[in-house]
């Protein structure tokens, strides 16, 4: 059965911090490319140094120019209506099939109804969590504003924080239009999120925040994209993913100037470092347990439900991964094509994915063509726009 959910797996930690940062020595910078250099948090003055201005960087004008190609108001019905009509009652926003514990003989004694109920609560669940990764997008984004020096750079990431804000003021108008709240941040995701804007370290925020954040939020869109049967969910996930794909490129700018001149050692510290945050978020990112106050809420005995997910779908993350749209199958292609996987570390991916094929696929990420005619979509309605604002000054 297709679904895009990892499967809990005997053996695996639930939850947990980052061992990473625990347990490693402390971080160096890898700096190699003058544009991604930085200055302390607090060093305003190296700011208004009158040296800095002149040496910005020019390998940001592409995606920087293009903004207005993807401009859209999570405020005005032209892009987005929240009015959009959808019974939660009487239908699910995903499939029921995409719902392993919903497939299982821990859950074959719910009727119906309280199936759909139960489906659209965990829904709720993975769009708060998305809402919340938007929200650590944001915050890192305008880290990065404090701490790079290079002007072109800096804009970038400022441009970035503009773009996250509007998918949070997006997603939580969405989470309000079905479900009234969110619910609170999981324990890994929330806990990943504040190691990664926290963090000094500009490889970790970039890899953490572009790479790896931004290829499961790819993946998730995509298959919410493919799947959903809210129209409104449909569009606003394709609007997101107008942005993200520039987010993505800024990660790759960064990786096509830096990767190849790390020296063997920075090298791997920078590819174990991704090959464990990885492992996490793939055994724990989304494991029953990070949301069992929900399952407890119909009745459900969280532990006799992972053991009967277990049984019903054997091998069952491993065969979801099979899919394009899943997840982690977007987040194992971005790290590969951003070099930062060796044959010291490719098993970690390999055990899950067919590297072989992913690398043959070519450079094209899955959720580039949604985005694309997301674009187009957007270019007319900014069309329309600025011919009526025209006709009103004139």
């Amino acid at each position: 059965m297709p679904h895009n959910v990892p499967l809990p797996m005997a053996g695996c930690k639930d939850s947990g911090g980052l061992p990473v940062t625990q347990q490693s020595a402390p971080d160096a910078h890898i700096t190699h490319d003058p544009a991604y250099e930085t200055v302390a948090p607090d060093d305003f003055a190296a700011m208004v140094a009158v040296e800095r201005y002149p040496r910005r960087s020019a390998a940001f004008d592409g995606i920087i120019g293009q903004t207005h190609d993807h401009f859209w108001d999570p405020h005005n019905p032209a892009y987005l209506d929240y009015a959009t009509p959808f019974d939660l009652e009487r239908e699910t926003v995903m499939p029921l099939e995409r719902f392993p514990e919903l497939n299982c003989a821990a859950t074959e004694h719910l009727d119906p109804a309280t199936k759909i109920r139960l489906a659209n609560q965990i829904q709720r669940w993975t769009m708060s969590n998305i809402l919340h990764g938007e929200q650590g997008a944001l915050s890192l984004s305008a880290s990065l504003c404090d701490i790079l020096i290079d002007p072109g750079a800096q804009e970038y990431a400022a441009n970035q924080a503009r773009e996250e804000a509007r998918h949070v003021a997006a997603f939580s108008r969405y989470i309000a239009a079905r479900w009234g709240t969110p619910y609170p941040v999981g324990p890994v995701l929330g806990e990943f999120l504040a190691d990664i804007v926290k963090s000094p370290i500009v490889y970790k925020k970039l890899i953490g925040m572009q790479m790896l954040l931004e290829g499961l939020a790819m993946g998730a869109f995509a298959s919410l994209h493919a799947h959903t049967r809210d129209p409104l969910l449909k569009r606003l996930v394709q609007l997101v993913m107008t942005d993200e794909a520039f987010h993505h490129k800024f990660g790759k700018i960064w990786a096509d100037r830096t990767i190849p001149r790390l020296s063997r050692q920075e090298h791997e510290r920078v590819e174990d470092w991704t090959a464990e945050v990885f492992e996490m978020l793939l055994f724990n990112l989304s494991s029953l347990a990070q949301r069992g106050y929900i399952y407890e809420a119909f009745g459900l005995d969280v532990k006799l439900l992972r053991e009967s997910v277990r049984e019903s779908f054997a091998g069952g993350r491993k065969n979801a991964m099979r899919e394009g749209t899943n997840i982690f199958r977007v987040l194992v292609k971005t790290l590969l094509k951003a070099g930062i996987v060796t044959d010291r570390t490719i098993g970690t991916y390999a055990a899950w994915v067919d590297t072989d094929e992913l690398d043959a696929e070519g450079d094209t990420m899955v959720g580039d063509a949604i985005a694309a005619e997301g674009i187009e979509y957007l270019r007319a309605i900014n069309a329309r726009r600025r011919v009526i604002g025209q006709k009103a000054t004139a």
